[in-house]
């Protein structure tokens, strides 16, 4: 059964942090690209970062320098470290494959207040 479970998110003040993890089941994992989308309240879901099966990783311009995205295959989990949080970056954060994307998971809510 495929399956995506987000994990780790909460409420933050501006300027912290928070790690965020998902874990996949039923796909080889270690084939795939992987990453994590966010939705804000009356806005479209948007991609902030990815990385390739070999690693190499990708950011949205609004999070560069400030998230940082990992994997683990050994554990079937994508990571998303993130820093320097802004109320900007408050959503429903998700993951998913990159290219044949899977049913989407719940999600774990991001709250950053000011």
């Amino acid at each position: 059964q495929v399956q995506l479970v987000e994990s780790g998110g909460g409420l933050v003040q501006a300027g912290g942090s928070l790690r965020l993890s998902c874990a996949a089941s039923g796909i080889i994992f270690r084939n795939s690209g992987m990453g994590w989308y966010r939705q804000a309240p009356g806005k479209q879901r948007e991609l902030v970062a990815r990385i390739t099966s070999s690693g190499m990783t990708n950011y949205a311009d609004s999070v560069k320098g400030r998230f940082t995205i990992s994997r683990d295959n050994a554990k079937n989990t994508v990571y998303l470290q993130m820093n320097s949080l802004k109320p900007e970056d408050t959503a429903v954060y998700y993951c998913n494959r990159i290219g044949l994307m899977l049913s989407w998971g719940q999600g774990t809510q991001v709250t950053v207040s000011s």
